[in-house]
């Protein structure tokens, strides 16, 4: 297994923030069922997915959870020269309110306008534990990769404490961010969320990951690398810029 592939892999998944879930049909057996979701990443680097209990894709997993997610590049013009990745998993309803609770605050962050109907209607977290993936990265390059995900050591308080910051004091930064990476600049950027090799960015509707010049594994090397981006007169060629 190529190291470097599963690291596209994974940058792929964080990039992109909606992909298409594939369940078995419950109404029409042995027929794939295909529908569209947002995902974000849990503290595992899992996609964790917010559906209706009344949804046909949540039926069928109740079924059955094997599922997959096809995550593809967005704004591709030759889809079959970029990079896409078949997340296969078996989807896991969360039960425990700690976990609940956890995967709301998050979640929320990248999509807030699923608040309110998350709390006016029937919707569950699920998070989609991988099995496998079938990653292609244009052509000849293709791959079957076991293991993908990374833990993010941020996840809870120190994530959110870092993102308040930011947001609170540093607009200004971000803004650069947006302007030195050519992220599209038509309303403000918000941080919302951070892990250990980048940081996305909401702007509008729209999420937006940005690498960082290095990994990152704790509070004071994130911070670093976030004041070395701040002044920074390009983007750092080592770090993939979301297209």
């Amino acid at each position: 297994m190529s190291v470097e592939a599963a690291k596209h892999a994974r940058e792929l998944l964080l990039k992109e923030y909606r992909g298409m879930l594939s369940t078995h049909s419950k109404s029409m057996p042995g027929f794939p069922f295909g529908s569209v979701v947002p995902y974000c990443l849990d503290e595992q680097g899992r996609p964790l997915i917010l559906i209706s209990r009344i949804a046909q894709h949540t039926h069928n997993l109740q079924k059955d959870p094997k599922c997959s997610m096809l995550v593809g590049e967005r704004g591709a013009e030759d889809v079959q020269a970029v990079g896409r990745l078949t997340y296969l998993a078996e989807a896991r309803k969360l039960e425990d309110s700690v976990a609940i609770d956890a995967a709301a605050e998050r979640y929320y962050r990248y999509f807030p306008e699923s608040q309110n109907y998350h709390k006016a209607h029937d919707f569950d977290f699920w998070a989609l534990d991988p099995v496998r993936h079938r990653y292609i990265g244009g052509f000849g390059a293709i791959h079957w990769i076991d293991q993908i995900t990374l833990a993010n050591p941020f996840a809870g308080r120190a994530e959110a404490s870092m993102i308040e910051h930011m947001n609170a004091d540093h607009a200004n930064a971000i803004a650069h961010y947006v302007e030195l990476s050519g992220l599209p600049d038509n309303e403000p950027a918000q941080l919302v969320g951070i892990d250990s090799e980048g940081m996305h960015l909401r702007i509008g509707q729209g999420l937006h990951w940005l690498a960082f010049p290095n990994p990152c594994n704790t509070p004071t090397q994130v911070r670093e690398a976030l004041v070395y981006l701040a002044h920074a007169q390009q983007w750092p060629k080592n770090a993939e810029v979301d297209a």
